[in-house]
């Protein structure tokens, strides 16, 4: 199943490319902020919680809107196989 999860936007990685860290229960991913990103400066984004999939931020949702998400998601299991594939997905690219 093909889901959004709720991440935080931590950090803008590479502006050129329109890339940020986003975190998403304490597991940390680049994603492409492109189709969240505005008229104004990129590190707006900073604090802002965004729906993610497939390593994009695809829109920008607020706080108590992530939190009962994420709570949803955990009680149907649904995150923790998420952060799992996230989480894999990471240490093959970092060769572990």
């Amino acid at each position: 199943m093909c889901l959004g999860i709720p991440g935080q936007i931590v950090a803008i990685t590479d502006e050129s490319r329109q890339m940020a860290m986003a975190e998403v229960s304490g597991v940390r991913r680049e994603v492409s902020v492109a189709c969240v990103a505005d008229e104004g400066p990129l590190s707006g984004l900073i604090g802002q919680w965004a729906l993610i999939h497939v390593g994009f931020a695809m829109s920008l949702i607020d706080e108590d809107e992530a939190a009962k998400t994420l709570e949803a998601l955990h009680d149907l299991g649904e995150a923790q196989e998420a952060l799992e594939q996230m989480a894999a997905g990471d240490a093959a690219l970092a060769g572990e």
